[in-house]
């Protein structure tokens, strides 16, 4: 049940190399779920939430969109879609949510601005050059401010990856067959022990969000450590109530059947 993360420069090519590994696998691509099921926990419009996620948002979008919920429930997509295997998941800080999830081979598409250049104008059958060069830019330096503030990282670390394809020297044909020798290494098959990696994660995941969703603990400082059905809460929680809700919401979410709350109450002078 191969799950590919891919991250890929605008006009790159990376679209045509999913499309192309999609078709010889059989794998499902994600291409708007994540956007719509965001959309709906947040009750907001999906146009906003892909604003916000493509750095399309002007100050007016981004005051009144809470972009911590938008990382936490992008997150726990990112790991239901990768737990259900046979996937390329393709942007939405995939490379760097499921690099420590052994058998998931973490890939990154890149080419030249000149033959990216080259390509969107002919996809978009337009002699216009600065603006093509001006969108390029601005995709960039959108997707470079997304992984160092949501992460911390930056888009282009080599280490998040695991096979970087340059679309200026190897074509859409060969970067499938280097993907798909990766995919056959033993590093990248998928054991017990990194399926339920991958399940702890998960459901750390799932609880993370649940909290975010309940006005009742979606500002708790809390730290969540999973190990199969057993979840660890820890941290700080204001009152009384609030460390109730918490242990309540946690029993209540899907997966989870021991809960060891260890939230201690803040004690103000």
């Amino acid at each position: 049940m191969p799950v590919i993360a891919m991250n890929q420069e605008m006009a790159s090519l990376g679209k045509d190399v999913a499309q192309a590994l999609a078709e010889e696998l059989g794998l499902a691509q994600v291409t708007h779920e994540v956007v719509d099921h965001v959309a709906q926990k947040m009750h907001a419009r999906k146009s906003l939430i892909r604003r916000v996620m493509d750095g399309k948002a002007g100050m007016l979008d981004r005051m009144r969109t809470d972009t911590r919920s938008v990382s936490t429930y992008v997150a726990e997509e990112v790991f239901e879609l990768a737990s259900r295997g046979n996937i390329i998941i393709r942007g939405w800080g995939a490379t760097y949510l499921l690099r420590s999830i052994p058998h998931v081979a973490c890939i990154r598409v890149c080419a030249s601005m000149e033959r990216r250049v080259e390509w969107m104008k002919k996809r978009l059958d337009t002699d216009d050059d600065e603006l093509v060069r001006h969108e390029l830019r601005r995709s960039d330096a959108a997707h470079t401010l997304n992984m160092q503030q949501r992460f911390g990282v930056s888009w282009g670390d080599p280490l998040l990856h695991d096979l970087v394809l340059n679309t200026d020297r190897v074509s859409v044909v060969g970067c499938v067959q280097q993907i798909k020798s990766l995919l056959d290494l033993p590093e990248f098959q998928e054991t017990e022990a990194s399926r339920a990696c991958l399940a702890n994660v998960t459901l750390e995941a799932r609880v993370r969000a649940a909290l975010r969703a309940s006005a009742h603990t979606e500002h708790v400082s809390i730290t969540i450590a999973v190990d199969g059905d057993h979840v660890l809460v820890d941290g700080m929680a204001a009152t009384e109530a609030e460390c109730r809700a918490a242990e309540r919401i946690v029993r209540g979410v899907s997966g989870v059947e021991e809960v060891d709350n260890r939230l201690r109450l803040i004690h103000r002078p």
